[in-house]
């Protein structure tokens, strides 16, 4: 009847672990709001996408 210990001192570790984690990793993950993580990742996007089209004129044009 001893396992009562171990499941107690299992769900402290647990719970202490789960503290740590919080602590260390803010919740917006970069600190950016969200409508300034949107307007980001769309200039991102938009970068990517001009650059995947120049590459596509450029690959036409060669042949």
């Amino acid at each position: 009847m001893t396992r009562g210990n171990q499941r107690e001192v299992a769900r402290n570790k647990n719970q202490k672990k789960q503290q740590e984690q919080s602590k260390k990793k803010p919740s917006g993950g970069d600190g950016l709001r969200l409508d300034q993580r949107k307007h980001r990742d769309a200039e991102l996007m938009r970068e990517k996408q001009k650059k995947k089209e120049d590459a596509a004129t450029s690959g036409s044009k060669s042949n």
